[in-house]
């Protein structure tokens, strides 16, 4: 953390000023947050950021190998493989634990997925938090690698659109206007051009999807997929017209096969400097004790399910052991001092985008910051300097 910028931001800090944070957030797009804005973004030092680059793409590296490729063709579970699967997904989200290793602050893996996370919105959030709060220089960035605002529109644009026209193009959810991300589909549609739509909304009709556009059948060539399958699968009073296993003439951005490949079921096989000890439930290593893991379901989206405490007797309970991954403890470091004189938590959301032809590039950054045991927004409740946010470092 960078002590100088830390401590300078928190004296010019006012309640004011996060209010007006608030309303340039809420205000920007149709939709509101619906989760916690964390008072401040995170400053990371030169060095950290090195760090937690290098971390994060030594770990995406791993899933470019053979290995790799053998190790996720059973991740997907029976009668959920999607045809067409592409050859990578357009998307890799890493996210790393700010933890404690002597006297410096070290990023440690916790989970990856290939699902698309709040691309739209942190672009947004960046703008907001450089318009509320004036001690913040205008030469520190969240993005990486040089990238200036409009290449990342751009790169956003590109992967998500492609060749298509923008009509052709849509962001797929469930219910979208009833979700806690919904202030991303708005700041998505802002940005690109593309509309949200509910899996409700879309007529199939021999190969093809429509969705309605303005009162006309338009058709889909592209799905900007935001649907959690474990949703859609304890939603059955949803009337689908399609289902994601059929024969589809469209392109999946990313492809549904990657939200099972590249997930908790990716923990076991990652091994870095910087990941901690990982095993499916029923391969734990005989001498190793399970209260020095997690305990987490291998398909579960915002610490739904996650054990922090498992015992013996819980992992023989489990119906099939092999859905479940755990993960050893790591300890988060308290290491942002708030005005109150207490301190918070940061886990550090590497976001990387994969163009079809190239390898994935790292290009911005999520935080989320913690009081509690756990760091979503659901276990913080009622506590402040928690909640959604940015790190932002040097440019």
């Amino acid at each position: 953390m960078d002590q100088e910028l830390r401590a300078k931001f928190n004296a010019d800090f006012t309640p004011e000023k996060y209010a007006a944070l608030l309303r340039c957030v809420n205000e920007a797009t149709k939709w509101p947050a619906d989760f916690r804005i964390s008072e401040t973004p995170v400053f990371l030092t030169r060095e950290f950021t090195d760090e937690a680059v290098f971390a994060a793409n030594e770990i995406a590296a791993q899933t470019l190998t053979p290995e790799f490729k053998k190790h996720s063709a059973s991740a997907i579970p029976p009668g959920l493989a999607v045809p067409n699967e592409s050859k990578h997904p357009e998307f890799l989200i890493i996210d790393l634990a700010v933890c404690k290793e002597g006297d410096r602050l070290v990023p440690r893996l916790i989970e990856m997925q290939a699902f698309p996370s709040l691309f739209g919105f942190q672009f947004m959030l960046l703008g907001c938090m450089r318009k509320a709060y004036p001690a913040i220089p205008g030469n520190w960035t969240s993005s990486f690698g040089g990238i200036r605002d409009e290449q990342y529109i751009g790169i956003l644009g590109r992967t998500i659109l492609g060749e298509a026209s923008r009509e052709n193009v849509i962001l797929l959810e469930i219910e979208p206007e009833k979700q806690k991300t919904r202030i991303d589909f708005s700041a998505t549609e802002a940005l690109l051009g593309i509309e949200s739509v509910c899996v409700t909304r879309i007529k199939k009709c021999g190969r093809q999807l429509f969705y309605d556009l303005d009162g006309r059948e338009t058709p889909i060539e592209r799905i900007y997929n935001r649907v959690i399958f474990d949703e859609l699968q304890r939603r059955p009073d949803l009337k689908l017209d399609f289902s994601f296993q059929d024969e589809l003439e469209v392109t999946w951005v990313a492809h549904p096969n990657w939200y099972y490949k590249i997930s908790k079921h990716s923990l076991p096989f990652i091994k870095t400097a910087h990941t901690s000890a990982a095993f499916f439930a029923d391969e734990l290593p005989q001498g190793e004790t399970v209260d020095n893991y997690v305990l987490k379901p291998l398909y579960s989206f915002a610490g739904l399910g996650v054990d922090m405490e498992p015992t013996p007797g819980k992992i023989a309970a489990l119906q099939d052991p092999h859905q479940w991954v755990l993960q050893k403890k790591v300890e988060y470091a308290a290491f942002v001092p708030t005005v109150d004189g207490s301190k918070s938590k940061a886990e550090l959301r590497m976001m990387f985008v994969w163009s079809e032809q190239g390898e994935p590039v790292l290009v911005n950054n999520l935080v989320r910051m913690s009081q509690g045991k756990m760091m979503g927004v659901n276990f913080n409740k009622e506590k402040t300097w928690v909640g959604s946010s940015i790190a932002l470092h040097e440019r």
